[in-house]
């Protein structure tokens, strides 16, 4: 007899394409089955659509790291990272973003979707209008009677007038999910570099995903603002009281000097000449002062106009055409990859182990 030269170690690719060509009645079967199965769970999900605003804020330094930079830039070196004089810098706009009071500012938005069906708040929109998926809906019923038994008693609500009454303080489990579901569907990315700031808003309607992207963007702008004027602010109104009640004092001397140098036009009494010296002295002294607080009102003024920031909308919202998700097409395909593999190791486990 003859001795085999066939190597142990080498697969014999006929071998293999032979027993899978043998077995095709049931690659026929699975494939038919899983694209079936794929189908019928892939299909209920809901579409989404993303729109993405990109911006570029204007960022403030210090006079100091200002020079820095400008001197540094000439040697070509970068201070990028020089310390910025503001405490809320781009770096954690998303942590801004992701905070419960900017969250619960977008309760109250009006939402319209793109059939013109749907017309209420951002609030009632997450939660009672969202389209679920029926093959979640058993998942989600077992972890909401899960958290039920877990939640343990529900907070105490506030009482009286101080402090623990602050809006935002005390939530409900309700507004808890539509403030998870606000974070999910909400997302800001900042180039630490550059400092461009990514605002991405996922939703079922492209309409609203379109609508409440612009609005995220100009509530994050009012934010920024309020908080970057907000001393300017005070001293604006501050001087701004200081000047009418510097006005309301001279008019008052004004108005005494005059009367009291009309009463007394025929009278040469040195008293007399006194009082009126007396009279004029405070009068020019209260139109010191309110020349004084008007100049210091207009440069608050120009302050206030100079902390106030520019935003630059490099790309704005725009209603998306074509839908992010599901990759339907990409599931089914994935799907099906994957079964053939199973069952091409599943019948050629008795081949490959003779190797």
């Amino acid at each position: 007899m003859a001795e085999s030269n066939k190597d142990p170690e080498i697969i014999d690719l006929r071998e293999v394409l032979g027993t899978l060509w043998r077995r095709r009645a049931l690659f026929v079967k699975v494939m038919a089955v899983t694209f079936v199965l794929s189908c019928i769970w892939i299909l209920p999900f809901p579409r989404t659509y993303r729109t993405t605003i990109t911006l570029a804020p204007e960022t403030s330094t210090t006079a100091v790291s200002g020079t820095l930079g400008s001197m540094a830039s000439s040697f070509g070196i970068d201070l990028g990272g020089a310390p910025s004089a503001d405490a809320i810098y781009p770096i954690i706009y998303p942590d801004v973003i992701e905070s419960t009071r900017f969250d619960m500012s977008l309760f109250d938005i009006r939402v319209r979707d793109i059939e013109g069906e749907v017309d209420t708040t951002y609030y009632h929109y997450l939660k009672k209008l969202q389209k679920k998926t029926i093959w979640l809906m058993p998942i989600n019923w077992v972890s909401q009677q899960l958290r039920k038994l877990t939640d343990g008693a529900t907070a105490p609500q506030p009482s009286g007038t101080g402090g623990s009454s602050e809006k935002g303080f005390f939530l409900s489990k309700e507004q808890m999910e539509v403030i998870e579901a606000i974070r999910s569907k909400i997302t800001c990315d900042v180039d630490k570099k550059t400092d461009v700031i990514t605002i991405s808003v996922t939703d079922q309607d492209p309409l609203i995903s379109a609508s409440m992207a612009d609005s995220v963007r100009l509530l994050l702008q009012d934010y920024i603002i309020e908080y970057r004027t907000k001393k300017a602010r005070v001293d604006v109104d501050f001087y701004t009281q200081l000047l009418q009640k510097s006005k309301e004092e001279y008019d008052a001397a004004m108005k005494e000097y005059s009367t009291f140098a009309d009463s007394h036009r025929e009278t040469s009494l040195q008293a007399v000449s006194s009082r009126l010296d007396m009279l004029s002295n405070e009068k020019e002294l209260k139109l010191n002062t309110y020349n004084l607080v008007a100049g210091q009102l207009q440069a608050a003024q120009a302050k206030l106009q100079e902390r106030t920031p520019a935003f630059t909308v490099i790309q704005p919202a725009v209603v998306p055409l074509k839908a992010v998700g599901p990759k339907r097409m990409l599931f089914v395909l994935a799907m099906l990859m994957l079964v053939f593999a199973a069952t091409s190791a599943y019948v050629l486990k008795g081949v490959l182990w003779k190797f």
